[in-house]
């Protein structure tokens, strides 16, 4: 894993990834800096050559653009310390290579057949609008277009670019299904160190957007903070069709001083938002993810992970697919959706870290 700054952000992600090969000219896979080609040694991969101007060795490893969205300056505040669990192990799980949930080259959502890479970064998203209807929550909604988070992960824009142009000639010439089909064989468009740097930016965006979601964010464990940054990245604006799952995680239904001792020790609360998710048709569909992340939300959860999963797992069934024939069947295949794709094992107690009070 490559060595990260503090800060996050826009400029310091690019200042701290300066190691790596991102930001040398696209036609050469090589690492402009020969003192960091052991970097790529074990994973180095070729990318394909786009048209782009020269870049001389004098040259600065990233080229920062002169205007910056205040989205992504936004995210560039962010600093460790602002979370109770370790972003690495969270990076850790979401890139899960088990069930295309580690794909370096631009694939198909197979509901929306918009273009994801690495572990479901979205490859063409405009920016958007994210209201804050909660008045009583300070933090915004950050909804920055997929071009600036792929800016602000250090990479050329004009490599977006091309990799989006062979996209869709691929999906011209074949279905989106033959397109998925053929995921394990597509020549990989970026390396592993830059899809890292992908999913970092998403996650800490999806970890600002949970703090947006969750008024309460700071009072929640470090593993509860962990899920609900998960829930963001898996499924991005969505999550606001949750309303009661969102409702019960803000406490809305308490008196103000009895939130602080719910959100610290009250487990039979904390079952009600998780059966608000076992309840809902993501957690059958996704059914391994699910009991992965609804468990992490038990109180409990760090003295025993394993059987906080099992209890989930207990009331939680696959759904039923009905096939032709008649036939019907569970199943636990899991599938990229919607905002990022990727399979999450199971959690372990290192993904919480003990905080000076």
């Amino acid at each position: 894993m490559l060595a990260l700054q503090p800060r996050l952000g826009f400029v310091i992600l690019g200042l701290a990834m300066g190691a790596s090969a991102i930001g040398q000219t696209p036609s050469s896979p090589a690492p402009a800096n020969p003192a960091t080609a052991n970097s790529f040694a074990a994973g180095d991969v070729s990318i394909p050559p786009v048209s782009a101007p020269s870049v001389s060795s004098d040259a600065p490893a990233i080229q920062v653009p002169v205007t910056v969205s205040p989205a992504v300056q936004l995210l560039g505040s962010f600093q460790p310390t602002d979370i109770k669990f370790d972003i690495e192990d969270m990076i850790e799980v979401l890139r899960d290579r088990r069930h295309e949930g580690w794909v370096l080259a631009a694939y198909p959502d197979p509901k929306t057949g918009r273009p994801l890479i690495g572990a479901g970064f979205s490859l063409d998203l405009p920016a958007r609008e994210h209201p804050q209807h909660d008045l009583l929550n300070p933090h915004p909604f950050l909804e920055p277009s997929s071009a600036e988070l792929w800016s602000a992960a250090g990479l050329d824009s004009q490599r977006l670019q091309q990799i989006l142009a062979d996209y869709q000639a691929r999906l011209d010439a074949w279905s989106t299904r033959k397109y998925r089909s053929q995921i394990k064989t597509l020549p990989p468009q970026i390396n592993d160190d830059e899809a890292t740097l992908l999913l970092r930016v998403a996650a800490i965006q999806a970890i600002n957007n949970a703090k947006a979601y969750c008024r309460n964010f700071d009072q929640l464990s470090g593993s509860q903070q962990m899920a609900l940054s998960q829930l963001v990245y898996q499924m991005g604006v969505n999550l606001e069709e949750f309303s009661q799952f969102l409702g019960l995680i803000n406490g809305d239904s308490l008196p103000v001083p009895a939130v602080h001792n719910v959100f610290a020790e009250d487990a039979a609360y904390w079952k009600s938002v998780q059966q608000s998710l076992e309840q809902s048709q993501w957690a059958r569909l996704y059914r391994t993810r699910a009991i992965s992340v609804i468990a992490m939300l038990d109180p409990r959860y760090n003295e025993n992970p394993t059987m906080a999963e099992r209890r989930v797992g207990a009331t939680l069934r696959p759904a039923v697919v009905h096939r032709r024939g008649g036939r019907s069947g569970a199943t636990t295949q899991l599938a990229s959706s919607g905002k990022s794709s990727g399979t999450h094992r199971a959690t372990r107690t290192r993904h919480t870290r003990k905080r000076k009070t």
